[in-house]
């Protein structure tokens, strides 16, 4: 998981092997700097949307990478623009899509940063 940067354009699959999309990018915690969450590409030509997984759980294997949640509820995840940037007062709505708890930094700052 630490190479988990390079693997952009590689193959996001689920728990049971369903592919779900495209690894786009990684957001990491900005307290530690640590992958956190990933964006993956859904949908089809004209409506493509990236739709955020937690990576906690996470395995990369040759050609993908495998995450701990069902395609269902990633799909059903919320999603921004193929060219948008996360806004900071969604990101609570991320983390409790996935029932992560969420707080942001001692100052108020965000949770996540995209690498």
């Amino acid at each position: 998981m630490a190479d988990i940067r390079e693997w952009r354009g590689h193959s996001v699959v689920d728990r049971k092997s369903h592919r779900i999309g495209k690894l786009e990018a990684v957001y990491v915690e900005t307290a530690s700097d640590e992958a956190f969450f990933a964006t993956v590409t859904v949908g089809f030509a004209g409506r493509r949307r990236l739709v955020f997984v937690p990576l906690v759980g996470a395995v990369v294997g040759p050609d993908y990478v495998r995450v701990a949640y069902p395609k269902s509820q990633v799909k059903g995840a919320p999603a921004i623009g193929t060219d948008d940037v996360l806004p900071a007062e969604d990101e609570p709505a991320v983390f409790a899509h996935y029932e992560v708890p969420y707080a942001t930094g001692a100052g108020g700052e965000r949770r996540l940063a995209r690498r």
